[in-house]
């Protein structure tokens, strides 16, 4: 062999070698960085959502794939950013982003990477699923009606909500959307209901009380709480809802019924919005990317309940909008609104006027209605809805007339008593066999010649009095979910005995 054909055979072997490791590792090269966006050359076997490693002086930082263009990459960067510098090597690690889901996560304050934010000891799980995921078929699911009591009397006797379905919290700001989906998580106690509560930039102090409140009511026990706070990057806010159904995908693979609440929607949308921005994709309709709407309905899908052939499990979701002076007909809301199997819309002047919680009865629906309540609950609250939404009507009515025949002012002090029922201080969920003990109540009229500033009170000591005197009726209820006719019977004779030792009845 001659010299020129030895260095020739060399080169071959060398370029050789280069390409299969290449190949195996696919390398890129950062090309620009900054806002928690990089730009890479090279990957040119990279996958959308796949995760990347930046080779940094220090240390290595992690983030995952978003854009594909004809020369370059886009990524969005989990960590510190500003530690990645133009030229930085980065290594395609072939497998699509992926959260530790288990048993484990459960009773935990975890980031969206499932990296422990409470005093803890670091999770050690060997599964782990990815947090994009194609949703059940409509062949693996089975109709919604099985119901998640929420221990909210206005939502479950008006508005009930289904294992597997999704329903829309929405309102403004500081109106108490957080509240009702904290109740539903307190209420699931002994529900046999696994619940993940995923914050999406709140603030650090409020999801820390909010922790603090679901300890102190052991309502952690079975809680996972998902947190990309305020101050954290737009990527943590993007991934944090998806690493959130992940987990609760977990178990609803063995079958287990799961509760997921996702506070709030708006500022993952605007995380998105800007993340899209950055990776200089077009802007839309309020700057907001082609694609929102598949943001959220890819998301929601993926709640639902499954049929027993797959194992019967369901995972139901609450996102929480937040509107703009109440204007429900923007962007972000109707895309939710659409996506979703109703709402429960809190209305500002209700919570004003001192009715918590602020549920407007004609503005929310729940599109599995009644069949997500057990026989009991349907048979005292069939027409609560209806009688909560005309009293608004007829009470915004009567106020330009003072002549009003006698059936409009029966239903106008009905309505005065229901709207006083359906008020509920925040984390005192009510047991869904006391709310028809109440419901029974007042649809009887039985609570009629009580009045009206006094029936917070006669409520409290009516469901004391029953407890320690009709705790069989309790139970029937409880145990069966009907209310009998006998049962019946007897709720009214206990109520009238209690109605007696009271002093303050107008006779």
């Amino acid at each position: 062999m001659t010299n020129k054909d030895y260095i020739i055979t060399q080169l071959k072997e060398q370029i050789q070698d280069f390409k299969n490791e290449s190949t195996e590792k696919n390398f890129g090269k950062v090309i620009e960085v900054g806002d928690g966006i990089a730009k890479i050359s090279g990957l040119s076997q990279v996958v959308m959502s796949e995760m990347l490693e930046f080779k940094t002086e220090t240390e290595s930082i992690f983030g995952v794939v978003l854009n594909l263009e004809e020369d370059s990459v886009g990524a969005i960067i989990f960590g510190n950013y500003e530690k990645i510098k133009e030229g930085d090597e980065v290594i395609a690690l072939q497998r699509i982003l992926e959260v530790p889901v288990g048993e484990e996560v459960v009773g935990r304050v975890l980031d969206p990477l499932g990296k422990v934010l409470d005093s803890g000891k670091a999770i050690k799980t060997k599964n782990y699923y990815p947090i994009e995921k194609i949703a059940p078929g409509v062949i693996a699911r089975q109709p919604v009606d099985q119901p998640v009591q929420t221990g909210i009397k206005a939502v479950d006797a008006m508005i009930p909500i289904g294992r597997g379905q999704r329903e829309l919290i929405i309102g403004d700001r500081q109106i108490g959307k957080t509240a009702i989906a904290i109740d539903a998580i307190i209420n699931q106690k002994g529900q046999n209901m696994k619940c993940i509560y995923v914050a999406i930039g709140q603030k650090e102090s409020k999801i820390a009380n909010i922790v603090a409140k679901l300890k102190e009511t052991k309502a952690m026990d079975y809680t996972t709480v998902i947190l990309a706070g305020a101050s954290d990057p737009s990527s943590m806010l993007y991934i944090a809802p998806y690493a959130g159904c992940a987990m609760a995908e977990y178990f609803l693979d063995k079958g287990e019924d799961v509760l997921i609440i996702y506070d709030d929607l708006s500022k993952h949308a605007v995380a998105y919005r800007e993340i899209s921005l950055l990776l200089k994709r077009p802007p839309g309709r309020e700057a907001y990317p082609g694609d929102v709407f598949y943001l959220h309905s890819r998301l929601l899908e993926r709640a639902c309940r499954l049929n027993e052939k797959n194992g019967g499990g369901s995972i139901t979701a609450l996102p929480i909008i937040e509107t703009q002076a109440g204007d429900v007909s923007a962007y972000i809301p109707t895309n939710v609104i659409s996506i979703t199997d109703g709402q429960i819309y809190l209305e500002p002047d209700l919570f004003y006027q001192g009715v918590r919680p602020a549920i407007n009865a004609g503005l929310s629906v729940s599109r599995v209605g009644s069949a997500a309540q057990i026989k009991a609950m349907k048979k005292v609250a069939g027409k609560m809805r209806l009688e909560a939404a005309q009293y608004r009507e007829l009470a915004a009515f009567a106020q330009f007339g003072s002549d009003l025949d006698k059936e409009t002012q029966t239903k106008l002090e009905r309505g005065k008593r229901l709207i006083e029922i359906l008020k509920q201080d925040q984390y005192e969920p009510v047991p869904v066999a006391e709310q028809v003990v109440i419901f029974f109540a007042l649809i009887s009229g039985l609570i009629d010649d009580v009045p009206v500033e006094k029936v917070s009170e006669f409520e409290n000591s009516l469901l004391e009095f029953v407890r320690d005197n009709g705790q069989s009726i309790l139970n029937n209820i409880e145990q069966t979910g009907e209310l009998t006719e006998e049962d019946e019977n007897n709720l009214k004779t206990v109520i009238n005995n209690f109605k007696d030792t009271l002093d303050y009845l107008i006779n």
